[in-house]
C-alpha cells in the first residue's frame, strides 16, 4: 500500500508550548555544559580530584539520571499531570547551580552533581509525554525536532560561552560558574510560567499502577520493538568522549579539541527539526534508516581515516545522524504508546537507552584499550548495520498496525 503523503507543516503549527519548552532546554543546557566543559578541570586542578574520582562522580550522576527516569514518567501518568513534575525536575537543577562557585570540597561538588542529574532524571520523561499531550499528531515529529534543536543548539552555546568568559575572567572557575547560574534559572522561569498541562479527556483511561502487567500489556508491540531497535542502536552510539579521543589520536592539538564536540552539536542542530518536519509528511522510517546509514559511515571513516579533516568530516556524520534518529525516536514512542501511559513509555526507552550506551561505553573503551580506536568504531559500524537489519525486522512485523511509527513504503 502506498502511504498518502501528508502536506507540509509549517512554524506556525508547532503550539506555543513546545517553543517554551524548547527554550526551557536551550537555557538549561547552556548553564549545563558552560559547567560540565570546565567541570573536570575544576576538580582536577583546584580540588586536586584524580582522574578516578572524576570518573566516578561523571558515572554515578549520569547512571542516577538514567534509573530515576523510568519513576519519574510513571509518576507523572498515575498523576495525570506532567508540567509540575517536568518543572521539579528543571528546578533542582536550577538550584544545583549556585552550589559550584561556593564549594569547598568535592564532596560538595559531587552532591551538587548527582542532585544536578536527579533533577535531569525527574524532568525528562515527563516532560517528552508533554510534547506529545501538547501537539496534535500531524506535526508530532516537528514538535520533538524543534525540542531537540534547541536542546543541541544549547550544547553549543555553553561550552563557547565557557571559554569567552574563562578568557573574560583570566581563568577564574568560580566567576564562570556564577554566570552560568543565570541561565539556569531564566529556564526555571519560562518552565513555570510558558508552559500549560493541556486539558485531560475526563473518560481516559486512569491510571492507577504503571508497571502493572495489565498496564503493560497495553503497551503495544510497536512500542517494545522500537525500544529493541533503540537499544541495539544505541550500543553503536557510544560515549561522545571517544570522538574527541579519536580527534586527539588523529593529530588534533590539545586546545581545539573542543571543537570535535562543537562540530557534532551544530550539525545536530541543523538537522533535529528539518528531519522532524519531514518525518511528519514522509513517515519515520525511511530518515531512520538514513541516520543508522549515516552512523555507519561515520564510524568507517573513524575507524579508517588517518587525517584531522576526514576525522572531523566523520564528526559532522556522526552529528547529522543524531539530528536524524533522536527526535524520530521519540516521536515513535509518542505514536506507539497510549496518550496515558506515554509518561511510562519514555521512562522505559529512557532506562533502556542509558543502560545501552553504559554499556556501549564500557565496550568501546574494552577494544580502544586492546584494539585501538580501529577495532572500536568497527565494532560500532556492526551494532549499526545490526539496528538496520533490526528496525527492517521491526517495520515488517508491525506492518499497518503504526502508519506512522513504522510505516510501509
Amino acid at each position: 500500500m502506498t502511504q498518502v503523503r501528508r502536506p507540509p507543516s509549517t512554524w506556525r503549527e508547532i503550539p506555543g508550548g513546545i517553543w517554551a519548552l524548547g527554550l526551557v532546554s536551550l537555557f538549561m543546557d547552556i548553564s549545563s555544559e558552560m559547567i560540565h566543559a570546565l567541570l573536570p578541570l575544576y576538580l582536577v586542578g583546584v580540588f586536586g580530584a584524580s582522574t578516578l574520582t572524576v570518573g566516578f562522580i561523571e558515572g554515578t550522576a549520569e547512571a542516577t539520571a538514567a534509573i530515576t527516569k523510568v519513576f519519574s514518567g510513571a509518576i507523572s501518568d498515575y498523576l495525570g499531570n506532567r508540567k509540575w513534575l517536568t518543572a521539579l525536575g528543571y528546578g533542582l537543577s536550577a538550584a544545583t547551580k549556585p552550589i559550584f562557585p561556593l564549594a569547598t570540597s568535592i564532596a560538595a561538588v559531587t552532591a551538587a552533581r548527582f542532585i544536578d542529574r536527579l533533577g535531569k532524571g525527574i524532568r525528562d520523561a515527563p516532560r517528552d509525554a508533554l510534547v506529545a499531550d501538547l501537539t496534535p499528531k500531524r506535526v508530532r515529529g516537528s514538535a520533538y525536532g524543534l525540542r531537540q534543536s534547541l536542546d543541541a543548539f544549547g550544547a553549543v552555546v555553553g561550552p563557547l560561552l565557557a571559554i569567552v568568559f574563562m578568557a573574560a575572567f583570566a581563568d577564574n572557575f568560580r566567576q564562570v560558574f556564577w554566570v552560568a547560574v543565570v541561565p539556569a534559572f531564566i529556564s526555571l522561569v519560562i518552565m513555570v510560567f510558558g508552559v500549560r498541562e493541556p486539558k485531560r479527556d475526563v473518560q481516559a483511561h486512569k491510571v492507577q499502577n504503571p508497571f502493572s502487567r495489565a498496564e503493560l500489556v497495553r503497551l503495544p508491540r510497536s512500542f517494545w520493538l522500537v525500544i529493541g531497535v533503540a537499544a541495539v542502536f544505541t550500543l553503536a552510539r557510544f560515549s561522545d568522549a571517544f570522538l574527541v579521543l579519536r580527534a586527539q589520536a588523529a593529530g588534533m592539538p590539545l586546545a581545539i579539541v573542543p571543537a570535535v564536540m562543537i562540530v557534532m552539536n551544530l550539525a545536530f542542530t541543523a538537522s533535529s527539526w528539518p528531519a522532524g518536519m519531514l518525518s511528519d509528511q514522509i513517515g519515520r522510517y525511511a530518515l531512520l534508516v538514513a541516520g543508522f546509514t549515516l552512523l555507519v559511515g561515520a564510524d568507517l571513516l573513524l575507524a579508517f581515516g588517518e587525517s584531522i579533516s576526514v576525522v572531523m568530516f566523520s564528526v559532522a556524520l556522526w552529528g547529522l545522524h543524531m539530528g536524524l534518529t533522536q527526535g524520530l525516536l521519540a516521536a515513535m514512542v509518542a505514536d506507539a504508546a497510549p496518550a496515558e501511559l506515554r509518561g511510562t513509555a519514555f521512562g522505559l526507552l529512557n532506562l533502556v537507552s542509558g543502560l545501552a550506551l553504559f554499556a556501549a561505553s564500557i565496550i568501546a573503551g574494552g577494544l580502544w584499550q586492546e584494539l585501538g580506536p580501529r577495532g572500536t568504531f568497527l565494532a560500532g559500524a556492526g551494532f549499526s548495520a545490526l539496528a538496520l537489519a533490526l528496525l527492517s525486522i521491526a517495520r515488517h512485523w508491525v506492518g499497518q498496525a503504526s502508519e506512522v511509527a513504522l510505516p510501509r513504503a
